[in-house]
């Protein structure tokens, strides 16, 4: 279990880089649309595959979906990303990119931070 929680930490760091290089401003093969959260990072499984083989209850980001919407064509689009229903989908419809990376970077951090201190939690009670 605590390997899959670092697994998850690297995965969430390695998410937070991409958006701090600016990795969802431009979409070097749909360079006509905006890039999707989470669909078009390099974290997602099907990233560099158009045709979609993977099922999506193969991602990582499966683990931020509330069980009830898993089965949405898209689950990672229903992330709630501010803990009052601010979904990755709702900053499609309503948001600017501005406000959808920002809204993505604090999530990101806070997880990031939940799971370190997790981690130093740990590992304080093994002395």
């Amino acid at each position: 279990m605590e390997s899959n929680r670092q697994t998850v930490l690297q995965l969430l760091k390695n998410e937070l880089e991409f958006l701090d290089k600016g990795g969802y401003r431009h979409h070097p093969r749909s360079p006509w649309r905006a890039p999707y959260i989470f669909e078009d990072s390099p974290s997602c499984p099907n990233s560099s595959n158009p045709a979609r083989p993977h099922t999506c209850e193969e991602c990582w980001i499966m683990q931020f979906v509330a069980p009830e919407l898993q089965a949405e064509q898209i689950p990672c689009r229903l992330v709630d990303l501010s803990g009052n229903g601010v979904t990755v989908d709702s900053l499609y419809r309503c948001g600017t990119p501005a406000e959808s990376e920002e809204a993505l970077r604090t999530w990101l951090q806070r997880r990031i931070h939940e799971l370190e201190s997790q981690f130093r939690k740990l590992s304080s009670c093994h002395f």
